[in-house]
């Protein structure tokens, strides 16, 4: 679904006052129909990262973390039972899971001797059950469920949708008769930093295609939408190096992009929505 900046602005401005919730999503979808779902679901996402990094500071100053572990002890002590943590992150506008995440970090230094280590914060976010309190590990299990934009089932979600979507990638390729070389394999090979897969021929050498008039080195995908913040980020990190090393590629963003961000075409980075349907090899064969 390729959207105008306009167009793209209109469904972010109705994000602004609206709670991340699964409930919000479906109004969404409600005021916006002709929109896939998966493009909503990724805005959605997009901007409410945005939303928290901007508000993350506050969060995290030691007035407020004490003012909300206090009021974690204060709810608890009513009703263990009760989805306090969950509440508390909804009514202060922070993520469940970082809210989650805050508790259990100021929960642990009060009954550690030594401060706990990320990796042990992490373990337990992925499994609530080694925290060493069943009323807290209830609490965090309720955020960590409850949270459909950050936490460990989230991240696990989004690793297998883009790895689903590598497969389905690949699997085109292979229909096209297309020879190429994966992240894996250029890995191998010493390369650090790599596309999703390098177009080759069966001499090893590269066989570009021309796609639109546009010749392709590399295609690289991206299981979400193209918005301008996690565009220029992949620009600067990962395209122009790719383009640097391999010459002129193919980005998919599945779930969309704004149209206007599809201007280095003649620079050599190329945007889709989805897998070209019209390929034609430079030996002027149609794969």
């Amino acid at each position: 679904m390729i959207l105008t900046k306009a167009q793209y602005e209109e469904i972010a401005q109705c994000l602004v006052s609206v709670p991340p919730t699964r409930q919000s999503l479906r109004k969404l979808k409600q005021r916006f129909p002709s929109q896939s779902q998966a493009t909503l679901l990724s805005i959605f996402s997009q901007e409410y990262q945005k939303h928290i990094k901007r508000t993350h500071a506050k969060h995290h100053t030691p007035e407020a973390i004490e003012s909300y572990y206090q009021r974690y002890l204060s709810g608890v002590g009513k009703n263990g039972a009760a989805p306090v943590l969950l509440e508390l992150a909804n009514e202060v506008d922070y993520a469940p899971s970082l809210m989650a995440r805050i508790i259990l970090e100021r929960f642990l230094q009060g009954h550690e001797q030594t401060p706990p280590s990320k990796s042990v914060i992490n373990s337990m976010l992925r499994d609530p059950s080694q925290i060493p309190d069943g009323v807290l590990a209830n609490q965090v299990y309720q955020c960590i469920v409850n949270d459909c934009c950050y936490g460990p089932l989230v991240d696990c979600i989004k690793h297998a949708i883009g790895y689903e979507h590598e497969v389905l990638l690949r699997d085109l390729l292979l229909k096209k008769n297309l020879s190429f070389l994966d992240e894996d394999q250029l890995r191998a090979k010493g390369y650090d930093k790599t596309p999703d897969f390098i177009l080759q021929v069966p001499v090893v050498m590269l066989c570009p295609l021309a796609v639109e008039g546009h010749i392709i080195h590399w295609i690289e995908s991206k299981a979400s939408f193209g918005d301008e913040c996690s565009h220029h980020a992949y620009l600067h990190g990962q395209f122009w190096s790719y383009w640097n090393r391999f010459g002129p590629g193919l980005v998919i963003y599945w779930y969309g992009f704004i149209q206007e961000l599809d201007c280095n075409r003649e620079r050599g980075i190329l945007l889709k929505a989805s897998f070209p349907t019209d390929i034609v090899t430079l030996c002027h064969s149609t794969a």
